[in-house]
């Protein structure tokens, strides 16, 4: 499994560049004009100002021509100046990427715990209350529309009950602790800051929590099922008939097998939700990729959604990889096959 791993991870250049060059042919033959959004609709039937806005943003020339230039500006780690921030689109991801990678990894750290501890206990108590009750709770995580969950989660205990902070990372009058990892968290802990540390764990409670639910959704399904499936298993049987307690049976046998589809999901959640957590990010304020790609694909700024694309795929083969390494631990045997 190590070895596959090691062949996926020379792939990813090439794949990358399948990415890129999928994602900017298609950003080429959209509908509509980024020149609408770079210079105003008045100004469109000035040819003047039109033509030295194609000049300035490289549009006057061929599409082979501004691919080539593309690409051999990715490989120098220049990703284009966005259409609408006017700043490099690097700089944009730098500043928002960190926002929502503290969500994520919140939401999926707390979501995989919650959901792997309610699938083992929905398999224990198969078809009683409890595993009826889990069930429902998982169904209700996985079904419900975020953007239904976040508004109602956010006038209940925002705006009724006042026990979480408002939208966004803090409050509004607070300054972010000095930039290290870009997550409010472990730069505020680093930087001695309780207060700022308590603000920005306080802010990130409700949407990890909103987000992580979806989760949780997903993963109690699935490790119940597998739960199900390998109690069910001969050296199950035999494991109890040696007198092992429950607790070992469990933990010990069972889940370390049924945790491997888990760490799929896992794994492809975490992908997804990079680029995916657009409607928690717009319903809490959360200054987050997820967003600005929103707010890109409006404005038809294609420097920007190519980029966005390229750290979605990314993170979809980096993934990949770490899931392959991740086999490998839970189950030594991987580890032996060529």
């Amino acid at each position: 499994m190590l070895k596959v791993a090691l062949q996926r991870l020379a792939m990813m250049p090439f794949l990358l560049l399948g990415i890129v060059t999928v994602a900017f042919f298609l950003s080429q033959f959209t509908k509509g004009d980024p020149l609408v959004a770079l210079i105003g609709e008045r100004q469109m039937n000035n040819p003047a100002v039109v033509a030295a806005a194609k000049e300035r943003w490289g549009l006057d020339r061929p599409l082979a021509e501004r691919y080539v230039v593309y690409v051999r500006n990715l490989l120098h780690g220049d990703m284009g100046t966005s259409f609408r921030t006017r700043q490099p689109v690097a700089t944009d991801l730098a500043q928002r990427l960190p926002a929502t990678l503290e969500l994520v990894v919140a939401s999926v750290l707390l979501g995989g715990s919650v959901g792997v501890i309610l699938g083992i206990l929905a398999a224990k108590f198969r078809n009683r209350p409890g595993d009826t009750a889990i069930r429902i709770f998982a169904l209700v995580g996985s079904s419900v529309p975020m953007f239904w969950l976040g508004l109602i989660a956010l006038f209940i205990f925002f705006a009724t009950l006042g026990w979480s902070p408002g939208p966004g990372r803090l409050d509004t009058r607070s300054l972010p602790p000095p930039f290290v990892t870009g997550f409010f968290t472990i730069d505020a802990a680093l930087a001695g800051q309780g207060r700022t540390l308590r603000e920005a764990l306080a802010h990130l409670v409700l949407p990890a929590l909103m987000l992580g639910w979806t989760v949780v959704g997903i993963v109690a399904r699935l490790v119940r099922a597998s739960m199900i499936e390998v109690l069910s298993q001969d050296y199950i049987l035999v494991a109890r008939a040696k007198g092992a307690g429950e607790g070992r049976v469990l933990m010990t046998h069972a889940l370390r097998n049924a945790l491997m589809p888990t760490l799929t999901i896992l794994g492809f959640t975490f992908a997804y939700l990079i680029t995916g957590a657009v409607l928690t990010e717009t319903i809490f304020s959360w200054p987050g990729i997820g967003s600005y790609a929103v707010e890109a694909a409006r404005q038809l700024d294609y420097p920007a959604i190519i980029a966005v694309t390229i750290i979605g795929g990314a993170a979809f083969l980096l993934t990949n990889l770490v899931t392959d390494i991740a086999y490998a631990l839970v189950d030594p045997r991987l580890r032996d096959r060529r």
